[in-house]
This record gives structure tokens, C-alpha cells and sequence, in this order.
């Protein structure tokens, strides 16, 4: 029998990744999934000064901090891109190593020079640990990630347009510059929300293999949301309860095993039915 606890946490990594798979298919149909990984890395010393800041570990403080870390991080990646040589992927590599190496650094600080460094938990965000997530973590999760799956509903035909017709959609007037800041806004949340269940290293992987795998099974929008849903649903609870069953096993990674098994054998079905 599951307890109590183990069953909200489940809920709450399920609801996580049912709402990033969908966003997560938008992104690599956008062609954003390295820039997903880039902000997910860019997290970690946000993490960091956040706790410094506060003092203690606060769940909602700590978001926070990664998730203005992570968007200045998307924001050099830019102006990388826009106004010096570099191209794009140079430019991810760069940010990607520069804060997360930053951010190891003064997390090895706090633990080494702060009373309460040790206790911080922050190396939980590196490789995820759901069993260390409390009831308020997890409700402010899913309840994140139920809002991102309301803003992509809500806006459903107009990040339809974005991703498939661009050109159309901004020659009818369309505010494609915001509606492409919000789909960076909604995988920059879900990264973050992401960080305690996967992690900093692995919580693209969140993103994208849920939406790739549901990509071998259909060529609709509306259908690969749906589905892309339902294995990142299925990829977060068999994930953490996995997790939990196995000693010492990191929550990220086995979340993401399980994800990488469900793109295989997407792959192989597909292979195999269709040729």
C-alpha cells in the first residue's frame, strides 16, 4: 500500500509531466529544446543566491531565484546570438557552462562557509529527489503546472499559427514577438518547477522525450499534445515511484530513463507497424 505522502507526491510529479510534455512538443516543433536545456543549467546559481538571500530553504524564494537566473541566462544566449559572431550553438554552450559552473561553485560555498549549508538540500536540485519534496512543494507544483496547462489551452490556435505559419500569422497581424516570449515563459516555468522532481542536469529531458516519442505515433498538433501529455504523466509517476522503491537511486535520473524506454519503444512500434 502507498502512504499518504507517496500518493500527493505522485499526483504532483504526474500533473508535472503531463503539463511538460505538451509544452515540450511546442518547443521542439519551435526548434527551442536546447534552449531549454541552456536555461536549465542557467538555474542553478539562482538556486543559489536565493538561498543566501533567505537563509533557509524556501521552496517558492528558490523558484524564484532559478527563474531569474534561468531567464537571464535565455537573455545572454540572445544577445549572443544578435550582436556578436557566435552562432547559436556556441552561444548555448556557453551560457550552459558559465552558470552552471557558477552555480557548482557557490553551492560548494554554502556548504563549506554557511551553519546551514549542509542542511540546504540545494545538491537535490542537481539530480532531482522527490522524496524530499513536502506537501506545500508539492501543491505549489501542480498547481503551477496546471496554470501553464490552461495558458496553452487558452492560447492554443495562436501557438498553432506561431509554430506553423509564422510569416501568415504576423502578416494577419498577430503579436508573434509575445507570442514567442510567452512560449519561452512557459518552458521557463516548467524547467523550473521541474528542478526538485528531475533536476538541474536532467530536466530538459523532462521536456523534450515525452514530446519526441509521442511524435512516432501522430502527425496532428492536437493529438501530439494529448499524447505527449499522457507519457509525460505516465514517465513522472512510474519515474518517482520507481525511485522510491530503489535505494539511493536519483528521482531525475530515473524519471528520465523511464521517458528514454517510452521513446524506444515508441520507436521500435513505429518501425515495426509502419516501416
Amino acid at each position: 500500500m502507498l502512504r499518504y505522502n507517496t500518493l500527493i507526491v505522485l499526483l504532483g510529479v504526474g500533473l508535472l509531466g503531463a503539463a511538460a510534455g505538451p509544452i515540450g512538443a511546442l518547443a521542439v516543433l519551435r526548434r527551442r529544446a536546447l534552449v531549454g536545456d541552456a536555461l536549465a543549467h542557467a538555474t542553478l546559481p539562482g538556486l543559489c543566491l536565493a538561498f543566501l538571500i533567505i537563509g533557509e530553504r524556501s521552496m517558492p524564494a528558490l523558484l524564484l531565484g532559478a527563474l531569474a537566473s534561468g531567464l537571464l541566462g535565455v537573455t545572454v544566449l540572445a544577445l549572443l546570438s544578435r550582436y556578436t559572431r557566435i552562432k547559436e550553438d556556441a552561444a548555448i554552450a556557453i551560457v550552459l557552462s558559465v552558470f552552471f559552473g557558477a552555480g557548482l561553485v557557490l553551492s560548494r560555498w554554502i556548504q563549506n562557509h554557511t551553519t546551514t549549508g549542509s542542511k540546504a538540500g540545494l545538491d537535490s536540485y542537481i539530480l532531482g529527489k522527490t522524496a524530499g519534496l513536502l506537501l506545500d512543494d508539492v501543491l505549489l507544483l501542480a498547481g503551477l503546472a496546471v496554470l501553464v496547462l490552461v495558458v496553452l489551452l487558452a492560447l492554443y490556435k495562436e501557438f498553432q499559427l506561431l509554430i506553423f505559419d509564422r510569416d501568415f500569422a504576423r502578416v494577419q497581424g498577430w503579436p508573434v514577438a509575445r507570442l514567442d516570449l510567452l512560449l519561452l515563459g512557459l518552458i521557463a516555468v516548467l524547467v523550473v518547477i521541474g528542478l526538485p522532481a528531475v533536476g538541474v542536469i536532467l530536466v530538459a529531458s523532462l521536456l523534450i522525450l515525452p514530446a519526441v516519442a509521442a511524435r512516432m505515433w501522430t502527425d496532428r498538433l492536437h493529438r501530439l499534445l494529448v499524447l505527449s501529455g499522457l507519457i509525460g504523466a505516465l514517465t513522472g509517476v512510474v519515474g518517482a515511484a520507481l525511485s522510491a522503491s530503489l535505494p539511493r537511486a536519483p528521482a531525475g535520473a530515473v524519471i528520465v530513463l523511464v521517458a528514454m524506454a517510452f521513446f524506444v519503444v515508441s520507436a521500435v512500434a513505429r518501425r515495426l507497424l509502419w516501416g
